[in-house]
């Protein structure tokens, strides 16, 4: 529980979190964020991790030169695709039979059956626009691979989707992140990267399923 509890706070004050990383540590940071994004964006049972709001504060924190953009943007965007290919990978590993797993403490099913309904609604293009939503970007390459898509075509939506996500968010944080309305406002906004895409997937999913039952 106490783990859980600081695992918490770490996504809610991921500001506060990293900049102390980053003067205790110093360059390891980005090892650090190799790891996040990697095991965020690759590990079906890890969809809680910071994603957005990360992306944002390490743009924030390069903005204030105590971490480099160039490196930052490189080993980010390296990571989120190797996540997604990991992830694709253990899909067309395991296949079909994980529409018969439940619930469990390292499988959230509902998360994996919205997902399976948003990409069945919308294809290949699904695999760029779940880099935006909490959640749903952990499950989709998963489902990818379960659907069998080509490799080929999979590595092309996610170089895409990986270049777009890493790209836009960083550099927002290097370019508004220090901006003072933006610091005074800091946490607001890292619950609205954390909560509005959410509230987006969620209502997609909601909405395919109804689709899907009419």
């Amino acid at each position: 529980m106490d783990m859980f509890a600081q695992l918490l706070d770490f996504i809610l004050h991921v500001d506060v979190h990293l900049m102390a990383f980053v003067q205790a540590y110093g360059a390891w940071v980005y090892a650090l964020l190799f790891l996040i994004i990697f095991v965020e964006t690759g590990v079906v049972v890890m969809p809680f991790l910071p994603g957005d709001s990360l992306l944002f504060v390490v743009g924030a924190l390069c903005g204030l030169d105590l971490m480099s953009l160039p490196l930052a943007m490189v080993l980010l965007f390296v990571a989120a695709v190797l996540g997604d290919q990991l992830n694709y990978s253990i899909g067309r590993w395991f296949g079909p039979q994980v529409f018969r797993w439940e619930n469990s403490r390292f499988f959230n099913k509902a998360a994996f059956d919205a997902a399976h309904r948003f990409y069945e609604r919308h294809g290949g293009i699904t695999i760029v626009l779940a880099r935006f939503m909490p959640f749903i970007r952990t499950f989709v390459p998963f489902v990818a691979g379960v659907a069998e898509m080509t490799r080929a075509k999979f590595s092309f939506y996610n170089v895409s989707g990986g270049a777009l996500w890493v790209a836009s968010l960083t550099l927002a944080g290097y370019l508004f992140g220090n901006i003072p309305w933006v610091q005074a406002n800091l946490n607001l906004i890292i619950y609205a990267l954390i909560l509005v895409p959410a509230a987006i997937a969620l209502l997609g999913a909601w909405k395919a399923r109804r689709a899907g039952t009419a």
